[in-house]
């Protein structure tokens, strides 16, 4: 039997010329990320000494589909098709080239090596090295003209420090030689013959992928449609990529206008996110691994593919992403989460529960066709509901499984049945005794913002057009995830920290920082209560605001404040108000199980980007150092977590990220940004690092 491969040595400077000409292609086998910028510096290291770096693999396929061009290729021809190790040559690419690519937020973003020709080492770029006369800042530059970049540096060198010396510009030369011999590096490459066919070459990449590193089973049916149907990844990819961005900010990119992207206050779409809506769909499987099996469509006998078979579950699935994708059904499911009475990302602490709830909402939409009005109001306390008791975090393909099966016993067309069969599960998880004592037990905890609970309590302020604690301005507003954030806008303590540590002798984080001892209030209400009892202002703050008879009323019932609440004792205070929280959060949720209420809904989505510093930002304004430790702002979370020399956050000792939302999503955390969830380990404790941010953002003021 003729061999399916054959090895053959490609250089460096042949590799990059053949994704520049468009002569090597990148299928969309796997996941668009590339490596920390570590990893690349490390690579050129490694290459430098003439270490081993790995082999490559190509599956040479002259047709050319399934394919895209890495960085600015021409597109001519796309004869080689890499399997393993895209990683390495975009990194390769990129560098050298100077081209930019995109990270794990689908944003363009550099990777600039640094090389100091004295010590031979290469390093991530820094501002430091930049100004450094010993460096030079991109090694792009002397690919791209070794020569002029020689000179250069040795000028700027000598007009900083002073004249080389001949053994120092003897060590110069012979390093610079070296430096341009990386273009002769020499790769073996693995060519996996054209003939091999699609399906071959898919379960080799997913072999090959599987050893050392953990893969979902979404990343497996990812494989398996970008070689059968590679338009339907790329639509996967884009809506992606484009729920994170405005339809401005798209149209810069593509250069041409986009008139609508799905970005929205919620959730920054995963392709996993859309994979399993794709699947529950069109295939009517919530378990992804099952998904796959099926779509392998092998015979468990023969081990032969079915081709038939094979082609009916892509068409199951070519039929169901544009209903995943539709833009008056991704709308109308984003205005019913608004209508749940959530405003903002934060106020959903599982990403899984947004797209188990979508899935809901396109089978009502589409196999028991629900008029929208309906679908709206039932699918709203639905999500309510699968928030407040984390339905979907733990096992999600369970009980999504769960909620499909009892689905299947409503036949087809059938609006009532389905809208019954959903109100029929939120009646049997939203009992007396889960108001009575599960949501207060769930509210005996120390972070607000990862809490569903007092999340959901905070929509349900929004449902019964609250406002805010002492203060003329509605809940909804102060949750407007569209306006800029206004500082000191946010939750503060009823019995101040500093009054607990010093006349209770409280200072345990976890007991200070209780959910039931914070109310949504400004920052001019924070000075007036500084560090006083609640016995003390609580009587001065109703003067000053002049908050009286009906009016204090509802101020007392929004905010949980139990009777004589300022003259109880802590522990019993937190107790008692944990017990009225759940009761107003019960209420609202009583006029959205009705339908007689519905939380503010907003279409103008034109703020959402956000534009925090990043991480390397924070780290070369000397606001973050290597050796620094970050905890998670939540005290019950216990992470790991350190600064490097090289200005990455590394987790575990093994795990590491350039970026602070990249570490909190490697911790399933979705509904904050990383600079929300990081704190920095401080002698009084922790720092949040939106706090460490402000310093930054009034230095550039």
């Amino acid at each position: 039997m003729a061999s399916i491969f054959k090895t053959v040595s490609w250089q460096v400077e042949q590799l990059v010329g053949g994704i520049e000409q468009g002569s090597i292609r990148l299928p969309d086998l796997q996941r668009p990320f590339v490596w920390p910028t570590t990893k690349v510096r490390d690579l050129f290291d490694s290459m430098y000494r003439g270490y081993p770096v790995g082999e490559l693999m190509f599956w040479d396929d002259a047709s050319g589909e399934a394919s895209r061009v890495i960085g600015h290729g021409s597109g001519l021809g796309g004869r080689h098709q890499i399997v393993d190790g895209q990683q390495r040559i975009t990194s390769l690419y990129a560098s050298i080239k100077g081209r930019p690519v995109r990270n794990s937020d689908y944003m363009e973003k550099q990777i600039t090596i640094s090389f100091n020709p004295f010590s031979e080492r290469f390093e991530v770029r820094t501002p430091a090295l930049a100004k450094s006369p010993q460096w030079i800042e991109n090694i792009a530059t002397y690919f791209e003209s070794s020569k002029r970049t020689e000179r250069e540096f040795i000028k700027r060198y000598e007009s900083s420090v002073g004249e080389l010396t001949d053994e120092q510009e003897d060590h110069l030369d012979r390093v610079f030689e070296r430096l341009g011999d990386l273009k002769k590096y020499t790769f073996n490459v693995v060519h996996i013959a054209g003939e091999s066919g699609k399906g071959l070459v898919a379960d080799i990449f997913v072999r090959i992928n599987s050893e050392g590193v953990r893969l979902r089973a979404s990343d497996y049916i990812l494989t398996w449609l970008s070689v059968f149907w590679p338009e339907g990844r790329e639509q996967i990819e884009d809506f992606s990529r484009h729920s994170r961005i405005t339809p401005q900010r798209a149209s810069e990119i593509a250069g041409s206008p986009i008139h609508w992207t799905p970005v929205n206050p919620f959730l920054a779409v995963e392709t996993f996110h859309v994979v399993r809506a794709m699947v529950a769909v069109g295939q009517g499987r919530a378990r992804l691994q099952d998904a796959y099996t099926a779509l392998q469509a092998r015979d468990p006998q023969t081990g032969y593919v079915d081709e038939e078979k094979l082609h009916e579950q892509l068409n199951r699935l070519q039929q169901a992403l544009p209903v995943v994708t539709d833009r008056v059904n991704w709308t109308e499911f984003i205005h019913t989460i608004q209508m749940a009475g959530f405003r903002q990302a934060r106020n959903i602490t599982s990403s899984l529960n947004v797209i188990s709830s979508y899935i809901l909402f396109l089978l009502g939409r589409t196999r028991f066709r629900v008029d929208i009005t309906t679908l709206r109001a039932v699918i709203a306390r639905w999500i309510f509901m699968a928030q407040l008791t984390g339905r979907y975090t733990g096992s999600a393909e369970s009980q999504l499984s769960k909620d499909l099966s009892r689905l299947e016993l409503v036949a087809t067309g059938d609006a009532d049945g389905f809208v019954k069969a959903l109100d029929e599960i939120v009646d049997s998880e939203m009992t007396s005794d889960f108001w009575r004592f599960g949501m207060p037990q769930m509210l005996a905890y120390s972070n607000a913002a990862l809490s569903p609970a007092y999340q959901c309590y905070l929509a349900a302020l929004n449902i019964l057009d609250a406002k805010m604690f002492m203060l003329d301005m509605p809940v909804s507003q102060w949750m407007d995830p569209t306006l800029p954030t206004v500082k000191g806008m946010e939750g503060h303590h009823l019995f101040p920290r500093a009054y607990l540590g010093r006349e209770l002798g409280i200072d345990d984080v976890k007991r200070v920082n209780q959910i039931a001892n914070y109310a949504p209030t400004d920052w001019a209400t924070n000075i007036l209560i500084s560090d006083r009892p609640p016995a003390e202002y609580w009587p001065e703050l109703l003067q000053a605001r002049h908050i009286r008879g009906e009016e204090l009323q509802q101020q007392i019932y929004w905010h949980a404040l139990p009777e004589d609440w300022h003259l109880l004792d802590y522990d019993e205070f937190l107790a008692r108000r944990r017990d009225l929280i759940a009761q107003v959060t019960r209420d609202a949720f009583s006029k959205l199980r009705s339908g007689r209420a519905a939380g503010t809904v907003d279409d103008n989505f034109s703020a959402l980007e956000r534009h925090d510093p990043s991480l390397r930002e924070l780290v070369d304004a000397g606001l973050l150092r290597p050796g620094d430790l970050l905890d998670p702002v939540d005290p019950d979370w216990v992470v790991d977590a350190v600064i490097t020399d090289d200005g990455t956050v590394l987790i575990d000792g093994e795990h590491e990220f350039d970026a602070l939302d990249d570490a909190a999503r490697f911790l399933d955390v979705h509904n904050i940004s990383g600079l929300e969830f990081w704190a920095l380990e401080v002698n009084e404790g922790l720092t949040p690092l939106t706090e460490v941010a402000e310093e930054l953002g009034e230095r550039a003021a």
